[in-house]
């Protein structure tokens, strides 16, 4: 989406809620950072608390707010308690009993096992709404935080029922302040989601970079754009991603030992089908296409047909930006010079043509000082697009592919 649409869509989602008064974050990493950022562009008054001196100054400086001062006056509006999960419940204590704020919320990842010990501690859970803002970025910390981060995202809210409407309320002012979709949902359903949509996608991305530590570099170099998207959200931060996973254990165990029963029956097919049986078996036959694994006498790749199936199946549900039904897109590819300025050419050219560039992706050609631009379009569009592409001097494949 091109920085304009951003700029309409921020602007649309926020109009819908005036802006708290004043809030206060406690934890100033890229979550809490984040939506500081955001409500300041809202005229949202904003401190910021958190144990690092140095992290609170980063977020000052950033624009995101000012750090809380001692003689802070009158409660704020509501405080946002933006730490790690095992820190949730004391944090949010050691709040109520400061009066911080009036109104309290959280964005762990989650909700289950905080809420619980806010309970166990004594929380005044009247004022507390346990959230959690879906979206985020593989780097951490002040720095990496962008005011746009949550635009057109689900943000999850889990009320208990004793929370103060009003409350509710007031923490949904903070969903929509930051251009997010709010949408309610029990904890305990909210932790079994984010262990299928979040948690075990991290755990499985780390095992496969796992591998690569153990590759010759020679190998490793040769990767290309599928091993970075595989492996990408790896690049987060182990010790916070330990306590995420510490916190969500059992619904994320679920969801892992599902995966290895697929990668199980996978690696026994694999085997069947690449085993000492295979010396003895016609040419013909080991070259059969990839259409015949279902077949009956085929028996051995049927696992492996059927997770590939299943895995297109399943990626097909993913919802559209701004959680419409899922779209077929195509993918026009330009070779382009490595050099700056060119990827906001082509941008400009896709403009000018009147086309919305769905997403984007880079490869950078080993040795060379190209790269490929896979720019994904609406189906209609993408022959427009590659011809106006091709006259502006790039080259471009005739089809584009899908």
């Amino acid at each position: 989406m091109a920085a304009s649409g951003l700029h309409a869509l921020a602007s649309e989602q926020r109009a819908a809620a005036p802006a708290l008064g004043r809030i206060v974050v406690i934890g100033t990493g890229l979550i809490g950072t984040s939506i500081a950022l955001a409500m300041r562009q809202v005229g949202t008054e904003v401190l910021l608390i958190d144990r690092d001196p140095d992290a609170v100054r980063l977020a000052a400086d950033l624009g995101a707010g000012t750090p809380w001062p001692d003689d802070s006056g009158e409660p704020a509006d509501l405080a946002v308690v933006a730490v790690p999960p095992p820190a949730v419940a004391a944090t949010l204590l050691d709040a109520q009993k400061r009066g911080v704020a009036a109104a309290y919320t959280d964005v762990a990842s989650v909700k289950g096992p905080p809420l619980a010990e806010a309970m166990r501690l004594g929380c005044d859970l009247r004022v507390f709404v346990p959230g959690h803002p879906m979206g985020g970025r593989e780097r951490s910390g002040p720095l990496a935080a962008r005011p746009g981060l949550f635009l057109g995202r689900p943000w999850v809210l889990c009320p208990t029922q004793e929370c103060d409407p009003a409350v509710v309320a007031g923490v949904t002012e903070l969903v929509t302040g930051c251009g997010a979709t709010p949408v309610t949902m029990d904890a305990a359903e909210h932790d079994r989601a984010v262990a299928l949509i979040s948690h075990a996608p991290h755990v499985v991305s780390a095992a496969m970079a796992a591998r690569f530590t153990e590759a010759p570099q020679h190998m490793v170099n040769l990767a290309g754009q599928g091993a970075r998207d595989v492996t990408r959200i790896a690049a987060a931060d182990p010790e916070l991603w330990l306590e995420i996973l510490r916190a969500n254990a059992h619904p994320v165990a679920d969801v892992i030992e599902s995966v290895a029963r697929d990668l199980a029956l996978t690696a026994a097919a694999l085997r069947a089908e690449g085993g000492p049986a295979d010396l003895a078996r016609p040419v013909a036959d080991l070259a059969r296409p990839v259409a015949d694994l279902g077949r009956p006498d085929a028996d051995t790749a049927r696992p492996v047909a059927d997770l590939l199936a299943r895995g297109t199946d399943g990626r097909g549900r993913i919802p559209a930006k701004h959680g419409g039904s899922p779209q077929p897109l195509a993918t026009v590819t330009a070779l382009v010079p490595d050099r700056p300025g060119e990827l906001a050419l082509i941008f400009q050219a896709a403009g000018v043509a009147g086309i919305n560039i769905e997403d984007v992706t880079i490869d950078h050609l080993p040795g060379r000082s190209v790269g490929v631009v896979e720019l994904a379009v609406d189906p209609d569009s993408a022959p427009l697009l590659a011809a106006e592409l091709r006259t502006r001097g790039w080259s471009v494949p005739v089809t584009p592919t899908c």
